[in-house]
């Protein structure tokens, strides 16, 4: 009876609480990195295991007074997502509202051609249920750029939703749905396209100062967002409600930097180059606050 019982009292847990509560998800937190150690997350790398490639709780080069975490690209890393500095989620995360504070490494001038990617992200690949990933991405080549999408669908067979904006100059370069496998790409137009247009912000350039962005995750709709840099207000990027593309089964929550060869920025076709130098990515925290759900 008193196995029985328990049983009983887990299974009507399990269908009224937040997905949260359970140990192998994450309670809502903020990770400020103001020291060495990591509360709710684990550094990993594929790369090199040069010490300089990352640390907590270091000064912010940008702000004296703020404690960051530092990335720092090694230029003897392969190229490729995960070779680089990264960190992981310790558990798992789900339907909810994620933020964080950074400032992208400014490459402009001490190498205009680079080929490297700052990455803000949920993620995960199961053999079953297939890729589960909500990108923020900034390529250094041109930090007036944002890339904003999805990736689902299992190995062979990926599908992307995707924006690409800049915000100095207020364009929407793309708004689209890809299978690259079967080559279909199709502009997205109506509940997919919103909003039609992007506010323009003439000195936007996310290399200069610290941003803070994010998204939420729901169900049937994901809308990326950032504060705006002098109103102080939300702006939305991308209000996505389409019915393909929204990630559905649990993730791991990332940010990483690492160096690609085979993706240039937009705006600058020939930006494929290794790093040269130790360019630093400086992030002030990142939160993560589950989806409330009507019980």
């Amino acid at each position: 009876m008193t196995k029985l019982f328990l049983s009983s009292v887990l299974l009507i847990l399990s269908l009224i609480l937040p997905i949260w509560m359970f140990s192998e998800f994450h309670q809502p937190f903020v990770e400020n990195f103001d020291s060495r150690t990591l509360e709710n997350f684990t550094y990993v790398s594929r790369g090199s295991d040069a010490d300089f490639k990352w640390t907590s709780g270091t000064t912010s080069q940008k702000e004296k007074s703020t404690s960051v975490l530092s990335f720092k690209l090694d230029p003897k890393d392969p190229a490729g997502p995960g070779r680089g500095p990264e960190i992981s989620s310790n558990k798992q995360v789900h339907f909810g509202h994620f933020a964080a504070r950074l400032k992208v490494p400014d490459a402009t001038f001490r190498q205009p051609n680079i080929g490297a990617v700052v990455g803000y992200f949920t993620y995960t690949n199961d053999s079953e249920l297939g890729l589960s990933e909500i990108d923020f991405e900034w390529l250094l080549a041109d930090p007036q750029v944002i890339y904003l999408g999805t990736w689902t669908g299992k190995s062979g067979n990926l599908k992307r939703v995707g924006r690409t904006i800049n915000l100095a100059q207020g364009l929407i370069y793309a708004n689209e749905y890809r299978e690259d496998a079967n080559g279909i790409r199709e502009d997205l137009t109506r509940e997919q396209h919103q909003p039609l247009m992007i506010e323009t912000i003439p000195d936007f350039d996310a290399s200069k100062d610290f941003h803070t962005y994010g998204f939420d995750w729901y169900p049937d709709r994901i809308r990326w967002w950032m504060i705006h840099p002098h109103k102080g207000d939300t702006l939305v990027l991308w209000d996505y409600q389409g019915k393909r593309g929204i990630p559905q089964h649990p993730s791991k929550y990332l940010m990483n930097f690492w160096h690609t060869d085979n993706w240039a920025v937009e705006t600058n076709p020939k930006s494929l180059e290794k790093s040269k130098h130790r360019f630093e990515l400086e992030v002030d925290w990142m939160s993560y606050e589950p989806l409330k759900t009507n019980l």
